[in-house]
């Protein structure tokens, strides 16, 4: 669901608090989203705009983001510009869906001027423009060309012209209603879905001039319990219960881990991509390998043609393609392929060759075929790790990747190697006191499985499906410990849409390591095997977020 006017509005008085406030950086952290580190009236805050088609949206946040090593050139023109600078004022005109940051800043000559930060929120025309003290583009992070568009250019050099007005009446100052006419063809910032809402609140008593009072005086945001996607700055009685969240709050609860797995693509060179093309490419691998060795396993003809050509001493099979002889058992007839190149005997050492040769790879097929179906259990797991990485965990994953020689680590010798970051896995503590530790990806299961737990510990893991190794630091736990653990191992498993999801455990000590495996694989002993149906609702009650 997009933003509309009337959402734009509430969101404006919360950043105008802080305001003035000093641009101390300027990061994009993905193709279509820009992080200011802002000092102001409250300290340090962070405020995120998002020009995602989908997901548009400007916030004060305080996630943590990663940032890329090498910025955008947009970002460097908003650093070269903007950082130092001072946000002295924020406003949107006619509830429209765009804002104006007036910004003041010293130029080249050390004099102060007036520089404007134009940010749209327009679905997939959500832009961010900024424009110099003549009212000229300077630069945006959407550029639109002469020959996209005529009527209004987005280009560095061109005059910057500002959305069109509606020409429509501000609900919160003349909020009186016209027969004959919507509440969108009437109303600035009135969106189809907020004045769904409207007309059915005024179909049940409410009036107008309430509605809008109720507006003006919200501070939360309402997502709908059947659709995650649909929220508005009031409840949303015509479609029923509602979760409801402080508004900046709630704008990380529905987008903040929606777009990290796009930036989780795009500053991890896309290794959503990688495993999916290995994966793909081992499937399509193992097929080839099983008709081979098929093929290996039927060897012993070629020992019986080269028996054959002996047995009935054929010479001259110079341009045959082939010959017909009989058993000499069986007195059946057997149609033996030829070398027409080649005379009786070649045709036969030739034969004997191919059973040779077949019957010593059928060793090395057996071998290539264990190791692709290793490979696609492989990249299938990593897949599912994927699904709910945070950006640490796919960052970890794709060193996992340069280390198995999947990814060619990129060389930079005039940047510092940065040190690598211990591999850390999550843990909980449960009411009863009892330490509940598991990992979300190769790295993180095998660091907690041979080097964060103990012998005496209970290890788990999902019987048949790829996922998180789940350590109950606690020899003895009761039956409550062992289904929280069971719950997380099936959730964050390859299972976590099924029912009834069996999850081996047993004490740390039945694990060992399978020697020359991919991280995280190993081998169990002696186990017990519970039964769990998922429920990620009570991981959330007990801190573990949910993606």
């Amino acid at each position: 669901m997009a933003l509309d006017g009337i959402l734009l509005h509430k969101i404006i008085p919360g950043i105008s608090l802080v305001l003035p406030a000093r641009i101390q950086k300027i990061y994009q952290i993905s193709n279509c989203e820009v992080l200011f580190q802002l000092h102001g009236t409250q300290g340090k805050v962070q405020l995120l705009v998002s020009c995602h088609s989908l997901y548009n949206r400007m916030l004060l946040t305080n996630k943590a983001y990663p940032t890329p090593a090498e910025p955008s050139n947009f970002v460097m023109l908003l650093r070269k510009h903007l950082e130092g600078a001072m946000i002295v004022d924020l406003k949107q005109e006619e509830l429209d869906r765009w804002c104006d940051f007036t910004i003041r800043k010293k130029n080249n000559l050390g004099d102060y001027e007036v520089v404007h930060l134009y940010v749209e929120l327009m679905g997939k025309y959500a832009n961010i423009i900024l424009v110099d003290k003549n009212n000229r583009i300077i630069n945006a992070l959407k550029r639109i060309p002469p020959f996209t568009n005529t009527r209004r250019i987005i280009q560095p050099g061109a005059v910057f012209k500002k959305t069109e007005s509606q020409n429509k009446r501000d609900p919160f100052k003349e909020p009186y209603i016209e027969e004959n006419k919507t509440l969108v063809a009437q109303f600035s910032g009135f969106s189809p879905f907020l004045a769904k809402e409207a007309e059915y609140r005024l179909a049940h008593g409410q009036s107008f001039e309430e509605i809008m009072k109720e507006i003006e005086e919200s501070n939360s945001l309402f997502i709908a319990d059947y659709d995650e996607s649909i929220f508005h700055c009031i409840e949303l009685k015509h479609l029923g219960a509602c979760k409801e969240f402080k508004l900046f709050e709630g704008f990380d609860v529905l987008y903040y881990h929606k777009e990290e797995k796009e930036r989780i693509k795009e500053l991890s060179g896309d290794i959503y991509h990688l495993v999916t093309r290995e994966l793909k490419h081992q499937k399509l691998k193992l097929p080839r390998l099983l008709k081979e060795y098929d093929s290996a396993l039927d060897c012993n003809k070629w020992n019986k043609y080269g028996e054959l050509l002996y047995m009935h001493q054929v010479k001259d099979t110079k341009g045959q393609s082939s010959i017909v002889l009989s058993d000499y058992e069986t007195n059946q007839k057997i149609e033996i392929p030829l070398d027409p190149k080649l005379d009786g005997n070649r045709n036969a050492q030739r034969c004997y060759t191919k059973y040779s040769k077949l019957k010593k790879g059928q060793v090395h097929i057996q071998q290539q075929i264990e190791l692709t179906k290793n490979e696609i259990a492989y990249f299938e797991g990593l897949l599912q790790q994927l699904d709910i990485a945070d950006f640490k965990t796919a960052s970890e994953i794709k060193d996992e990747l340069i280390k198995g020689g999947y990814i060619k680590e990129k060389k930079k010798s005039n940047i510092r190697k940065k040190k690598k970051n211990e591999i850390s896995f999550s843990t909980i503590t449960l009411p009863n006191n009892i330490q509940i530790s598991f990992g979300k990806n190769n790295l993180q299961n095998e660091t907690l499985t041979f080097h964060g737990a103990r012998k005496s510990d209970i290890w788990l893991h999902t019987k048949d499906f790829h996922g998180s190794h789940v350590v109950i630091h606690n020899s003895d736990p009761d039956e409550y410990a062992i289904r929280v653990a069971a719950n997380i191992a099936a959730f964050f498993s390859a299972g976590r849409n099924s029912s009834s999801v069996p999850v081996n455990w047993c004490p740390v000590k039945e694990i060992k390591k399978i020697p020359g495996a991919k991280p995280g694989m190993v081998r169990i002993g002696s186990y017990k095997t519970i039964y769990i149906d998922p429920d990620p609702k009570e991981l959330e009650s007990l801190g573990i977020q949910i993606y």
